[in-house]
């Protein structure tokens, strides 16, 4: 990969910085809802219509078939213009489902699945974790027995983002018996308005509703649903986790970036309660020079990411390097916010808009699980990136 910006890169940048300056969007509803979920499918199927959606998708299938280089440009052009970044209710399916069948399913299954994705005429959430299986995800009890040219589905998924609203979901199920643990796994897709799937939502302490309970009652999936093959359902699974940390987690980067300008011009304009001003404080801004300074070494870690997808067609364990830091680093750039704003920090409200520094503050100790837990990712890069012994 390139990472020098040519005449034509610079052309691309100012072809979608036109672009967004004209079209975005704006802000989009507090997410969870039906109207957010509109929103993400609108704004998806305009970018579809207009030429500018999957980026770094091939061709074939509806993207613009550009490089990863190209596609980091696009994401800062949306940052900077306040365009939605992490496409919503669109996002599963964006950056789980759809390069997970890229990378692992069959042609058919590509050509089926991958248009109405980018499209935004499907959306997908995502089934993997249970209520004994989240941390420890080889624990799922779900199961799936083969009967003829489907297979049947009975259990309990939990905290399925989205799932009241998706129109297919990313499962995995244990479709034989008896096995244990990371054996006789299978990723297949479930239709979530099928005969038998129940969704209930779980209501958070934030007064949200976007993560829910999904109940499996004999629900019949078609055996040309499973992607990666009928018992290799954990290497599609670490397939998808790999793409969810190596490029999933690129909106929230950026997220992260724009949230570190925010806090800083925050610095600039508020007092501490000793009368000095926040930006003139050796401690705070010794902490945004650090964050700050992560910024910028975790936009050469994505950089290596999508280089290694146009590389093999998937990342590899290194996105868990990026999931730990963004986690970390948004939970440290909030913890900064609070300690600026003092008590005005405590007027918190159930909107993601109302106090958006409150707010960050909360769903930063949630990104630290979300997309696995960051002692899980410590783990990973422990095993499969340094090489050292197994944790016993």
């Amino acid at each position: 990969m390139d990472l020098k910006e040519s005449d034509e890169d610079r052309e691309f940048r100012q072809k979608a910085r036109d672009y967004l300056s004209a079209n975005s969007p704006g802000t989009p509803p507090d997410r969870g809802d039906i109207a957010s979920a509109e929103f993400s499918k609108a704004w998806q199927r305009k970018l579809f219509e207009d030429g500018w959606a999957g980026v770094n998708w091939p061709q074939e299938y509806g993207g613009l078939g550009l490089s990863g280089w190209r596609y980091l440009i696009w994401m800062e052009e949306c940052a900077r213009s306040g365009a939605p970044l992490s496409s919503g209710a669109c996002y599963t399916g964006l950056y789980h489902a759809g390069p997970t069948i890229m990378a692992r399913g069959t042609e058919e299954q590509k050509q089926q699945w991958l248009p109405k994705i980018l499209d935004g005429t499907h959306t997908w959430c995502q089934g993997f974790s249970e209520p004994g299986a989240g941390t420890d995800l080889a624990n799922m009890r779900c199961r799936g027995e083969l009967d003829g040219d489907h297979i049947v589905i009975n259990g309990h998924k939990t905290w399925t983002t989205n799932g009241h609203l998706a129109d297919y979901q990313e499962a995995v199920v244990r479709t034989e018996a008896g096995s244990q643990r990371h054996k006789g796994l299978t990723w297949l897709i479930v239709p979530m308005h099928a005969d038998g799937v129940t969704v209930r939502p779980i209501k958070t302490m934030g007064g949200e509703s976007e993560t829910n309970d999904t109940f499996y009652d004999n629900v019949r999936v078609p055996v040309a649903n499973v992607v990666g093959g009928v018992g290799n359902g954990w290497s599609t699974a670490m397939a998808t986790f790999a793409f969810e940390r190596g490029i999933g987690f690129i909106p929230q980067y950026f997220k992260l970036t724009k949230r570190v300008q925010q806090v800083i011009e925050l610095a600039e304009t508020t007092y501490l309660p000793s009368g000095k001003l926040a930006s003139t404080d050796d401690s705070i801004v010794q902490r945004l020079a650090k964050v700050k300074a992560e910024c910028i070494g975790l936009k050469a870690m994505i950089l290596s990411g999508l280089a290694q997808i146009e590389r093999r067609g998937e990342p590899g364990a290194e996105g868990s390097i990026v999931k730990v830091i963004i986690s970390t680093t948004l939970q440290e750039l909030s913890r900064i916010a609070r300690d600026i704003m003092g008590n005005q920090f405590l007027d918190y409200a159930s909107s993601e808009h109302s106090n958006p520094n409150a707010y960050e503050y909360f769903w930063s100790w949630v990104e630290t699980v979300a997309g696995g837990s960051n002692e899980i990712q410590r783990d990973v890069i422990a095993d499969r990136i340094l090489g050292l012994p197994r944790a016993r």
